[in-house]
């Protein structure tokens, strides 16, 4: 099985991407395909809403001057997506929202693409406003017809300087046991052999 983690913070080696090393470690440790990638800081452009992608139907965004089509891809490949974020002014950083924007719009256009994935909402936070991000996260995950697993808390981790997030105890935990639920949760899909609900 296979599991993107993608981050949204533009600052390389910060709180959310120690967060989400910490998810797919777990998923490593059951012998899952992980890949960490960036979209935070490479200024990914939002959506147009000009509905190409409902007349293609290609899998992919007609903008092609950014990364998003090479993201999408992998998303498309993934049994399991991770989007992290920072809290910038209580919201998601405005390459993940860009992203999750287009997204969630071409697998819609393209037969509920993402149905029945599984997917996890991971956010770094120096002191508020992280549960607007992960609900924000969540809800392309929930209009997607994704499968949403639970942990110990949110996942949220506290750190404002680089590497704080590493002295949040309960975070980290809560990280490490949301990638040992993703782990369960893809086994038991897989296990099942059914075809996820149409229509």
């Amino acid at each position: 099985m296979y599991a993107i983690a993608v981050n949204g913070s533009p600052r390389a080696g910060g709180n959310t991407e120690i967060l989400l090393k910490e998810v797919l470690s777990q998923l490593e440790n059951n012998n899952w395909e992980t890949e960490l990638v960036k979209v935070g800081g490479t200024a990914i452009r939002g959506c147009l809403a000009c509905y190409k992608c409902f007349e293609n139907k290609d899998n992919e965004c007609i903008i092609k001057n950014d990364g998003f089509n090479e993201i999408f891809e992998k998303l498309l490949k993934a049994d399991a997506m991770i989007l992290g974020s920072p809290t910038y002014f209580a919201a998601v950083s405005a390459d993940l929202k860009a992203l999750i924007e287009r997204a969630g719009f071409v697998a819609y256009a393209n037969d509920h693409a993402f149905s029945g994935k599984i997917g996890a909402a991971v956010v770094a936070v120096r002191r508020g406003g992280a549960t607007h991000v992960f609900d924000s996260i969540n809800h392309m995950f929930q209009m997607s017809r994704m499968i949403i697993p639970g942990s110990t808390y949110w996942n949220i981790g506290i750190g404002r300087d680089k590497e704080e997030v590493k002295n949040d105890d309960e975070g980290m935990a809560n990280m490490r046991h949301l990638g040992k639920v993703i782990d369960w949760l893809g086994r038991s899909i897989e296990s099942t052999k059914i075809d996820f609900p149409k229509g």
